[in-house]
C-alpha cells in the first residue's frame, strides 16, 4: 500500500448485481467512481484486476479498491494559451497541443487544460467530472495533439457523455506508423485492458476481461520506413490507437510506451527531437446536446507531425 492511497477490501455481499453496483453499495463509493478506478487498475476482484463493470460477481467473492488519495478540492484557474475552434454558452471545443496534460492528478497538480479552462470560462463548466476536472467529457493523451469537447452546463456534459457511451462520437484520428501496414486499410478489433505486467500500461486482453474496442484504419501515404494512416475510432478506449496498431506490429513513430523506433529511422528522429506518439486527433463530430444539430471540427496537422511527414518523404500539407 502507498502513502497516498486508502484500500478498501471485503467481500460481495450478494450474487446476481453489476460489479460496478455490488462494489458501489458495499464500499459507499459511487458507480462512476468505481468505474473510473477499474479503468485505472485500482479494483481487484479474486485477487484478479477487474475491469468489466457490467460483470455479474457471485457472492462472497473478495474484492480489493485502492482509493487514490483526493485531489485538491478546486483546481486552480491559470492563463494558458487556448486555441478555441468552436464556442457557445453550452460548450467549447479546443485544439489541444502535445505535451499539455489534460486535468489535475498526482504529478500534474496544474497547467492542465482544465486549469486553462477554468480561466477562459471563468469557471463555468460542468461540474459533472468532478471538482478537479469539470467539464471533461473525454480525454486524449498529454503527448497526442488535436481536438477535445468540454461540456459548460450539466445538460450539455449528460448529452455528450451519453454520444460517448453509445459510441456515436465521430472522431478520426491521424498516425504515422513504424513500417507500413499491410493491408494498406483494415479493421483492428481486440479488448483493451489494463496490462498485467505493467499497470501503467493498457493491453489487449480476453474479451471477458477487458473493454470492446474497434478501430478502423485505411493507409493515407506510404513514406519512407513507415506510413501516414488515418483511424476512425469505433470505440474510445484508453490508449486505443496507440494499443492497436502496436498489435499489428506497426506501433506509432515516436511512441515511448508501446513501440521502438526502427534503427533505420532513430537518427531522424533525433534530429528532429521527436519525442512524442505521431498521433494527432484530426476530426470530432457529434450531435450538439442543446440545438440537436449535427457539427463537425476539423484541426490541422501540427507542425511537429507535418515536419515528421516530409522528412519522411511525404508530401506537405
Amino acid at each position: 500500500m502507498g502513502a497516498c492511497e486508502t484500500i478498501i477490501e471485503g467481500t460481495i455481499p450478494a450474487g446476481g448485481l453489476r460489479l460496478d453496483r455490488a462494489l458501489a453499495d458495499v464500499s459507499g463509493l459511487s458507480r462512476e467512481r468505481i468505474k473510473a478506478l477499474m479503468d485505472e487498475g485500482r479494483v481487484a476482484l479474486g485477487g484478479k484486476p477487474a475491469a468489466q463493470a457490467s460483470l455479474k460477481a457471485a457472492e462472497g467473492t473478495p474484492f480489493t479498491i485502492r482509493v487514490p488519495e483526493a485531489v485538491p478540492a478546486e483546481a486552480a484557474a491559470q492563463d494558458i494559451p487556448l486555441v478555441v475552434v468552436y464556442e457557445d454558452e453550452h460548450l467549447i471545443v479546443v485544439d489541444k497541443p502535445a505535451g499539455l496534460v489534460v486535468h489535475p492528478a498526482a504529478g500534474n497538480p496544474d497547467g492542465t487544460l482544465v486549469n486553462a479552462l477554468l480561466h477562459h470560462c471563468r469557471g463555468q463548466l460542468s461540474g459533472i467530472g468532478g471538482v478537479a476536472r469539470p467539464g471533461i467529457v473525454h480525454r486524449i493523451d498529454k503527448d497526442t495533439s488535436g481536438l477535445l469537447v468540454v461540456a459548460k452546463t450539466n445538460a450539455a456534459h449528460e448529452g455528450l457523455a451519453k454520444q460517448f457511451a453509445d459510441h456515436s462520437i465521430h472522431r478520426v484520428y491521424q498516425a504515422v506508423t513504424a513500417g507500413v501496414p499491410v493491408p494498406a486499410s483494415g479493421t483492428v478489433r481486440g479488448a483493451i485492458g489494463r496490462s498485467e505486467r505493467d499497470r501503467k500500461k493498457m493491453a489487449l486482453v480476453s474479451e471477458g476481461r477487458g473493454k470492446r474496442a474497434v478501430t478502423h484504419y485505411r493507409t493515407l501515404e506510404v513514406l519512407s520506413g513507415a506510413a501516414l494512416i488515418e483511424c476512425r475510432l469505433e470505440t474510445g478506449r484508453t490508449h486505443q490507437v496507440r494499443v492497436h496498431l502496436a498489435s499489428i506490429g506497426h506501433a506509432l513513430l515516436g511512441d515511448p510506451v508501446y513501440g521502438r523506433a526502427p534503427p533505420s529511422l532513430k537518427p531522424l528522429l533525433a534530429r528532429l527531437g521527436f519525442h512524442r506518439q505521431a498521433l494527432h486527433a484530426a476530426e470530432l463530430g457529434f450531435v450538439h446536446p442543446a440545438s440537436g444539430e449535427m457539427v463537425h471540427f476539423r484541426s490541422s496537422t501540427p507542425v511537429d507531425l507535418r515536419t515528421l511527414v516530409v522528412e519522411l518523404g511525404g508530401r506537405d500539407g
